[in-house]
C-alpha cells in the first residue's frame, strides 16, 4: 500500500496539479504574453528611483544573520503560476533562499564565521545604496517607504510616522503574501471550503482549527475589544497599529486589482475572471487578525488536551494489573517530571500541573462509554465521500491529541565562553516548510518601533521574531497545560448540562460550507455543516458516562478567547525604548499567553522565560484527568463570562538571566515543571543539543560557525542511532550473533553508529544516503523491536492505548507522526525514552526514573536479546521499497525522497524537494558587538 504523504496541519490547500492540456506549449506561451502586459505597467508605475534606506542603530557590527526559505515573494500572478506550472521558473525572490538553506546540511563540516553569509542572509539595518532593488512609496503616501534589497526583496519599512509605519508594513505584507493570508483568514473561521474549494484536506484542514476555536464574528470582536479596553494606551495605540496596517493591506488590494496584478490563485479557484477583471478580493477586516491568530495559537501556542486519552490510558492499565500497579505503571511511562529528562533551565524548582497527593474531583468514564462529538454534519455531494470522511477523522485526532507540533529550537551562550567575550545565540520557529512560506521577513523602522525579522503572513504589524537595536529574541513551543477537561453533568437531554446547580442550555456555534468544482480543485460539489455545542467550560469534544451517569467532556483553554491579547507583547519587542536589557525582555513576553520559551540575547546579557496564561487549579485536581464541572474543581477565580482565571505568578514560570547557557527542542523546561506532551524521559532530542552545546562551552571560545555547527550537525543525526542504538547493540552482542542476516545488519549499524549515525547525502545534492542500508534497518527495525518488546507485557489493549498518547516513532520519513512526512521536523514525539530505560534496566544499568516495569524478554537479557535479534533480522530483509513505499512525492524505495523536505503548495508555484535537515524554518545567528 502507499504511503500516505500525511496531511496533518497545514497542507490542505489543494492548487493545480497540471496545466490541462489546451494551456500547454505554444498557447500557454500566448496567454502568458498577454497577462504580462498589465503586470508590467503595475510594477513600472509603483516603482521609484532606487534609494537607500539608513541603518542607524544598529549595534550588531555586522554579525546578525537569518534567513527564511523559500523566498520572500509569496504572491504570483496567473502568468507567473502558469510558467511555473508549465516549465518549472520561480517568480523573482520566490525561492533564492532554498538553496543557501538547504546547503548547510552538507556544508556546516568547515564552517567559519566569514562562510556563514554563504548560508544566511546579513540581517543588519538598513540597505546599502548600491543594493537598493527597488523604493515605493505605498499608495503615493509621503510618510512612508519601502526599500527592498537585490539579494533577497525583502521589505525594510521605514515611516516618518507611526501611521505610515503600518501602513507600510500591511502594504508589503499584501504585496507579499495576499494569497496566503487571505487562505489563513478563511482557514481560521472555518470557511475554507468555501473559498479555496471542497478537497477533502481542505476539509479537514478547516474543521481541524475550527474545532479548536469555534467563534462567531461577535466573539472575534469582543476579543479586540476586551485586549483594548484591559491595556490602557498600549491597548489604544496596539488597536490604531492594526487600522493601519490593515488600510495599507487593503490599499494594496485596491492597487493589484485595479493593475491586474493580484495573485493569479484567485483567477484559478473563481473569484476573479483573468479577461474581464470581474469578480472581487475582499478586504480585509479587523476581526480577520483575530481569526488569524486562532490558527496561529492552535498551531504553535497552545499546550495541553489529550486528557481524556490519558484517562483510557489509565483504565486500560488498571484492567490489566489491577487499580494500584495500574497506575503506577501509567505514571512510570507518562514521565511527568522524570529526573534523567534534559532541561532548558539548570537551576531551581517551578512546579506547576504536578500530580496531587490526594487527588479530587476525577471523572474518569465507565468503560466503552467514550464516544467522539460530532463535528460535521448534513453531508452533501462530494462530502460524503470516504475521502471526506477519513479526512474528518484525522483532522479531529491531530486536533484531540496532547501530541501537538513542538518544533522550534535554540542555542544560547553566554559571553564567558565564546571567544570575543559577547553572547551568541543560534535560535528559530519550526513552523514546517510551505509555498509560500507562513512567516514572511521585514524590517521595521518607525517612531515607537525598530526591528526586523519574521512574523506570520497577515500579523505582521509588529516583528514576532528577530532582532531589535542591540538585542534579539525568539521562541519555542513549550506545551505546558493550559487545556482542561470538564466532564459536564446532563440535564434535561443532551444538550442541557448543570452549571453551578442549574440546568442551562448548550450554546450552538454552526458554520456552514459549501463548494463547487474550479480550475485549483476539480472535487464535485458539496456541502456540510459544522456544529460546535458550547458551554460555559469550553466546547463539546466527548460524550461518556461516568458512574452511570451522562455527562459531556468539554476542554477549557485559559487562552480561549483571548487570542488578541499577545499582541500587547509584541509590540513591546518591537519598541526600543521599552527593551533595554533582559529584565524589559522577560516583562514583555509576560504579556504573550501563548505557551512559548522566549530566549533573549543582546551584547552582555542573556535571558529565558516561559510564557503562557497558566491557571491556578483547585486543590487535588489532576490536570491529567478529566474533572468534574463543579465549583470545587474550577480553576481558581474563574469567571465564566470573560474565561479569565488566577494565574500562577510569573515567579512561578520558569525564568533565568545569564545563564551558562540555553538549549531548547520543546524538552522539558525546568524541574517540577509538567509539560503536555508525553515523552519528556531519558532520551528526547534536545539531547542532541544539550551533548553539543555543554561540550563547547567546557572547551570554551564559542563563535557563531561553532554554534551553528553544533546545530546543523545535530539537524542531521538520527537521534535512536546515537542515544538508543548504542544500547539496543549491547544487547544484542551479549552473546555471539550467529545468524548471517543479523549479524551483516549488526555490523552496518555499529558502522553507522562510528560514523555518527546521521542522516547524510554521500556528497552534495547526490540524492542518497551514506550508510544507507544502515538507516533502512533501522527503520525498519524500530517499529518492530517497540512492538515486540512491549506489547507481549503490557497486552495489545493496553499497548494501543499508550500509543495513542504518544506515537512510537517521529523518523523524517514517518507519515504517521504528528508532524508527517516531509516535514523536516522529526524526532520529537517517540518511545526512545521507554526503550532506553528498559534495556539498561535489562543490562543492569542504573536508571533514574524507571518504568515500573521491565518489558524486554520479561526483563531476562537472553530473551531481550532474542527478542531484539529476531525482530532486527525480520528488519534486515526488508526491502527499501516495502520500508519506503511512496507517496504522491515520492517513488517507492527511494530512501533519500522519503526524508526529503518538501514545501507544501499553499498557492500555485512549486518548489524542488531539499535533502532532509531538523532545524528551525526560519533562523537567526546573532553576536551583538555593542549596546546602548
Amino acid at each position: 500500500m502507499p504511503r500516505r504523504n500525511p496531511r496533518t496541519v497545514l497542507d490542505r490547500m489543494r492548487t493545480p496539479r497540471g496545466i490541462p492540456g489546451f494551456l500547454k506549449t505554444a498557447s500557454v506561451c500566448a496567454l502568458i504574453a498577454g497577462l504580462l502586459s498589465p503586470l508590467s505597467q503595475a510594477a513600472a508605475s509603483e516603482t521609484e528611483t532606487a534609494q537607500t534606506t539608513a541603518a542607524g542603530n544598529d549595534y550588531c557590527g555586522n554579525q546578525c544573520s537569518d534567513i527564511l526559505p523559500p523566498g520572500q515573494n509569496g504572491n504570483a500572478t496567473l502568468a507567473q503560476i502558469l510558467l511555473n506550472q508549465a516549465f518549472g521558473t520561480q517568480p523573482e525572490h520566490a525561492a533564492d533562499q532554498l538553496g543557501p538553506y538547504a546547503d548547510l546540511a552538507k556544508g556546516y563540516t568547515g564552517l567559519t564565521n566569514d562562510k556563514i553569509n554563504n548560508f544566511f542572509n546579513d540581517a543588519s539595518f538598513g540597505v546599502p545604496a548600491d543594493q537598493v532593488a527597488s523604493t515605493v512609496k505605498p499608495a503615493g503616501r509621503g510618510d512612508v517607504t519601502i526599500v527592498r534589497d537585490k539579494k533577497t526583496g525583502v521589505p525594510h519599512i521605514t515611516g516618518t510616522t507611526r501611521y505610515g509605519t503600518e501602513f507600510g508594513a500591511g502594504y508589503a505584507a499584501a504585496q507579499d503574501r495576499l494569497w496566503l493570508m487571505d487562505v489563513f483568514r478563511h482557514v481560521g473561521r472555518g470557511q475554507l471550503t468555501s473559498f479555496a474549494g471542497g478537497a477533502p484536506s481542505n476539509q479537514g484542514l478547516e474543521q481541524q482549527f475550527w474545532r479548536h476555536a469555534p467563534y462567531s464574528e461577535a466573539d472575534l470582536q469582543a476579543q479586540i475589544d476586551n485586549a483594548v479596553a484591559t491595556n490602557g494606551e498600549r491597548g489604544k495605540l496596539a488597536l490604531a497599529d492594526v487600522k493601519a496596517y490593515l488600510d495599507g493591506i487593503n490599499a494594496y488590494i485596491d492597487a493589484s486589482d485595479s493593475g491586474r496584478y493580484f495573485p493569479g490563485e484567485y483567477v484559478l479557484t473563481g473569484h476573479k475572471d483573468s479577461v474581464t477583471n470581474a469578480g472581487k478580493i475582499e478586504h480585509f477586516k479587523i476581526t480577520d487578525m483575530v481569526a488569524l491568530a486562532s490558527v496561529i495559537g492552535a498551531l504553535f501556542g497552545s499546550g495541553g488536551g489529550g486528557e481524556v486519552n490519558n484517562a483510557l490510558s489509565l483504565l486500560a492499565a488498571q484492567e490489566k494489573y489491577g487499580v494500584a500497579e495500574g497506575t503506577k505503571v501509567w505514571e512510570s511511562f507518562r514521565e511527568r517530571n522524570d529526573p534523567e529528562a534534559v532541561l532548558t533551565q539548570h537551576d531551581g524548582s517551578f512546579p506547576y500541573a504536578t500530580k496531587p497527593a490526594d487527588p479530587q474531583g476525577r471523572a474518569l468514564p465507565d468503560a466503552g462509554s467514550v464516544t467522539q462529538e460530532p463535528l460535521v454534519h448534513d453531508r452533501t455531494g462530494s462530502a460524503a465521500g470516504s475521502s471526506a470522511t477519513g479526512a474528518s477523522r484525522e483532522a479531529a485526532k491531530t486536533a484531540l491529541s496532547s501530541a501537538k507540533r513542538g518544533m522550534s529550537n535554540a542555542l544560547v551562550v553566554g559571553g564567558e565562553h565564546t571567544a570575543s567575550g559577547h553572547p551568541v545565540a543560534v535560535f528559530g520557529p519550526q513552523t514546517g516548510y510551505f509555498a509560500p512560506q507562513l512567516l514572511l521577513l521585514q524590517e521595521l523602522q518607525g517612531p515607537g518601533i525598530s526591528a526586523r525579522g519574521a512574523s506570520f503572513a497577515g500579523l505582521s504589524m509588529y516583528v514576532e521574531l528577530g532582532r531589535g537595536q542591540d538585542y534579539s529574541w525568539s521562541a519555542t513551543t513549550s506545551g505546558q497545560d493550559i487545556i482542561d477537561t470538564y466532564a459536564v453533568e446532563l440535564c434535561q437531554d443532551d444538550y442541557h448540562y448543570l452549571y453551578r446547580g442549574t440546568c442551562t442550555p448548550m450554546e450552538k456555534v454552526e458554520r456552514k460550507n459549501a463548494w463547487k468544482p474550479t480550475v485549483a480543485d476539480g472535487t464535485a460539489a458539496g456541502s456540510y455543516t459544522m456544529r460546535v455545542w458550547r458551554t460555559k467550560y469550553g466546547p463539546v469534544e466527548y460524550r461518556a458516562t461516568v458512574g452511570g451517569k451522562k455527562v459531556a467532556y468539554t476542554s477549557l483553554r485559559s487562552s480561549f478567547m483571548h487570542e488578541a491579547d499577545s499582541i500587547i507583547g509584541f509590540q513591546m519587542l518591537n519598541d526600543p525604548d521599552y527593551v533595554k536589557g533582559p529584565e524589559s525582555f522577560q516583562k514583555a513576553v509576560q504579556h504573550i499567553n501563548y505557551t512559548f520559551n522566549w530566549f533573549y540575547v543582546d551584547s552582555e546579557r542573556t535571558a529565558y522565560y516561559n510564557s503562557g496564561d497558566n491557571p491556578v487549579r483547585a486543590n487535588g485536581v489532576d490536570p491529567e484527568f478529566p474533572a468534574w464541572a463543579r465549583p470545587a474543581h474550577e480553576w481558581r477565580g474563574w469567571d465564566p463570562a470573560t474565561n479569565t482565571a488566577d494565574y500562577t505568578p510569573p515567579s512561578a514560570h520558569p525564568n533565568s538571566i545569564d545563564q551558562d547557557y540555553y538549549i531548547s527542542w520543546n524538552n522539558k523546561q525546568a524541574k517540577d515543571y509538567t509539560a503536555a506532551p508525553w515523552g519528556n524521559g531519558s532520551v528526547h532530542r534536545g539531547n542532541l543539543l544539550e551533548d553539543r552545546v555543554k561540550k563547547l562551552v567546557q572547551q570554551g571560545g564559542v563563535t557563531r560557525a561553532s554554534l551553528v555547527k553544533a546545530m546543523a550537525d545535530a539537524g542531521v543525526a538520527d537521534l535512536r542511532a546515537q542515544d538508543v542504538l548504542p544500547k539496543l547493540l549491547k544487547v544484542v552482542n551479549s552473546s555471539p550473533v550467529t545468524d548471517p542476516t543479523a549479524a551483516a545488519a549488526v555490523g552496518k549499524l555499529q558502522a553507522w553508529v562510528a560514523a555518527g549515525g546521521k542522516r547524510t547525502e554521500t556528497s552534495a545534492g547526490s540524492k542518497k544516503y551514506a550508510d544507507a542500508d544502515a538507516i533502512r534497518i533501522l527503520d525498519a527495525w524500530w517499529p518492530l523491536l517497540v512492538k515486540a518488546e512491549f506489547e507481549p507485557g503490557l497486552g495489545s489493549e493496553l499497548f494501543s492505548a499508550m500509543t495513542a498518547n504518544l506515537p512510537v516513532d517521529e523518523s523524517p520519513s514517518a507519515a504517521h507522526g504528528p508532524t508527517g512526512s516531509h516535514a523536516g521536523s522529526s524526532f520529537q514525539y517517540g518511545w526512545w525514552s521507554y526503550v532506553d530505560k528498559d534495556i539498561r534496566a535489562v543490562l543492569g544499568e542504573q536508571v533514574r526514573g524507571p518504568l515500573a516495569r521491565e518489558y524486554c524478554g520479561g526483563g531476562e537479557l537472553g530473551a531481550c536479546r532474542d527478542t531484539l535479534v529476531s525482530t532486527l533480522k525480520e528488519a534486515a530483509g526488508k526491502t527499501a521499497a516495502q520500508v519506503y513505499p511512496g507517496d504522491d512525492v515520492c517513488s517507492a524505495g527511494d530512501q533519500w525522497c522519503a526524508d526529503s523536505i518538501n514545501h507544501r503548495t499553499l498557492g500555485g508555484i512549486k518548489h524542488g524537494k531539499i535533502s532532509w535537515q531538523n532545524r528551525p524554518t526560519y533562523q537567526q545567528v546573532v553576536e551583538f558587538t555593542s549596546h546602548r
